[in-house]
């Protein structure tokens, strides 16, 4: 589990591709020196596993990962992510938490400066409009985000200063996918009415 509070973003340096899965090495933030092998880290939202830690974070995306992300070898070397250690129980939660199984990605379709805060629209992502509702709580790219606006196809959120200096969001162009992890309680609370009065038990 995690906060969706970012502690660094670093880079994808390389890139590996192997039968249905890619490896990747992620720069190594200073601060990260109590990682160890087997460890969880989301890396952009998405909790991966520490296969290696002496020069690089290396990770494995499986499968389904690359599949529900749409990643590539060319759309991931290079890039930017927000990285976050998993939460330690009894540690203070100052975001909400988050599972790191993200949901899927999202686009960018208006960014707009107020002040010195930056609010960004996204497409509300088809079969999951019933997770959206105004103030609730989302996860964009790792980061976690308050629901300002929710309409029938897109929903905003505002990113302060501190935002902006500390995770990849500023860097967002419009048409750029996201991931995205809907409220971990709200989906297990909306889940659990679906099955209200049948045989299925919980």
């Amino acid at each position: 589990m995690f906060t969706g509070i970012i502690e660094a973003t670093q880079k994808i340096v390389d890139v590996q591709e192997k039968d249905q899965s890619i490896s990747i090495y992620v720069t190594k933030p200073a601060i990260f020196d109590d990682v160890r092998i087997g460890d969880s880290i989301a890396t952009n939202g998405v909790c991966l596993t520490v296969e290696d830690f002496s020069s690089y974070l290396v990770f494995t995306l499986g499968f389904e990962t690359l599949k529900v992300m749409g990643w590539n070898k060319s759309n991931l070397l290079g890039r930017t992510v927000n990285l976050e250690r998993s939460l330690r129980f009894g540690d203070r939660i100052h975001g909400h938490l988050v599972s790191g199984h993200a949901d899927g990605t999202t686009a960018l379709i208006k960014r707009e400066v107020a002040g010195d805060c930056l609010i960004l629209d996204f497409k509300v992502p088809q079969g999951f409009g019933q997770y959206f509702w105004k103030k609730g709580s989302i996860t964009i790219n790792g980061v976690s985000l308050t629901l300002n606006e929710v309409n029938a196809n897109s929903f905003s959120v505002c990113l302060i200063p501190e935002t902006l200096k500390k995770t990849n969001l500023d860097m967002l162009k419009t048409g750029d996918l996201v991931s995205f992890e809907c409220d971990y309680f709200m989906k297990g609370f909306l889940n659990a009415r679906k099955y209200e009065g049948s045989d299925i038990v919980l």
